[in-house]
């Protein structure tokens, strides 16, 4: 079996409200589908998403497509997908950094060698340790009455954890809304705070004994990534456990933090770590240092959130939940079978391959023109 072709298209989709982030406002996700074709008429999917473009990170939609279909695309034609380690050299050797385009890539060959072997994704992981895994959902309207009512709907579905995202404003409006939330919500429900690197040090630390008196269990990347200084002076001054993300993407950022004490807590995301082959690395980096590890999420459609699902399956130290929650902040999804959420959970998808399939009117109605 050989790759035959590698196809792209991006996707722009609505969401069903605005998603207030500290560095900017989402109201539709830019999702980039990868098509890769064997010689045998198998098809494998791959999908990035550039949450608010390159506000978030160094890519953006439109560099992820042109890296892949200039770049990676032409190094890969005639591989065959099983060499999952060669594919990542040529590509790593191909391109520096563009970790986005390659996990979509790599995300794509895991799928088509599912389909070739007619098994779940996860097993080619290392086995289904787990069928469901549990879900936060983000409040990010940055209204405390919507929020609380929104969270209130979802409590009655089965719901239990919740992100509250702060930093897109100063903390003394950010932790008057936290405050809010907490005392409406906490004494039924799990809350975690995410600053998305919106604040400073000074900032971060004038706020985190209030988050620690609402009862919030988890503050995540509170500083900038490359502030790994101030990130271990946070960790070590306060109970409440850092959970880094921004600052945790390759396996060289686990090790440094690791060595500085800088997290309790890892977030784990295929794309911004470059693919399965790498995140689990950066997994099993958390594991022997004792740390727990999260799924984070870019706002996928049902195609990441399966990949994500069959990462998150067969990754035994995921002990603390995720935030697949794409698919129902999207006002319409582009998979055949919608992803499955159960009281509170996201359900792993079955085979062969991450088991969802297109709905092509879906893709032709989102499609970006040229």
């Amino acid at each position: 079996m050989k790759i035959a072709a590698i196809e792209t298209a991006i996707l722009d989709i609505p969401l069903i409200r605005p998603h207030h982030l500290s560095f900017g406002t989402k109201t539709e996700i830019n999702a980039l589908i990868v098509r890769l074709k064997t010689d045998d008429g198998l098809e494998g999917l791959g999908e990035a998403v550039a949450s608010a473009g390159p506000a978030w990170g160094e890519e953006s939609i439109e560099t992820i497509q042109l890296i892949i279909e200039r770049y990676l695309a032409p190094e890969l034609i005639g591989l065959d997908p099983f060499q999952i380690e060669l594919v990542n050299h040529r590509m790593a050797r191909r391109a520096r950094g563009n970790l986005f385009a390659k996990a979509a890539v790599e995300m794509a060959c895991y799928d088509v060698l599912g389909k070739a072997l007619d098994q779940p994704v996860y097993n080619l992981l290392g086995g289904l340790y787990r069928d469901r895994i549990p879900l936060s959902w983000s409040l990010a309207s940055g209204d405390a009455g919507y929020e609380i009512a929104e969270a209130e709907k979802l409590i009655a579905r089965g719901h239990f954890m919740f992100k509250i995202k702060v930093g897109e404003h100063a903390p003394d409006v950010d932790v008057p809304r936290v405050e809010q939330i907490a005392a409406a919500l906490g004494a039924r429900c799990r809350l975690r705070v995410d600053a998305n690197q919106g604040w400073d040090e000074m900032a971060a630390m004038a706020s985190i004994p209030a988050m620690e008196e609402f009862g919030i269990e988890l503050l995540e990347q509170p500083v900038p990534r490359w502030n790994v200084a101030a990130l271990a002076r946070l960790a070590r001054r306060f109970d409440i456990p850092i959970m880094a993300d921004e600052a945790v993407c390759t396996p060289h950022d686990a090790v440094g933090l690791v060595k500085a004490e800088a997290a309790d807590v890892f977030s784990l995301k295929l794309t911004k770590a470059g693919g399965f082959a790498a995140s689990k690395a950066v997994a099993a980096i958390a594991a022997a240092a004792g740390l727990p590890c999260y799924i984070g999420c870019m706002t996928e459609t049902g195609v990441g959130t399966a990949a994500y699902s069959h990462f998150g399956a067969s990754t035994p130290n995921v002990t603390l939940g995720c935030e697949l929650f794409g698919p129902l902040l999207l006002a319409e999804d582009i998979v055949q079978t919608p992803i499955r959420y159960e009281q509170g959970h996201v359900c792993v998808t079955g085979g062969p391959g991450f088991g969802v399939a297109l709905d092509e009117a879906q893709v032709r109605k989102f499609r970006r023109k040229p």
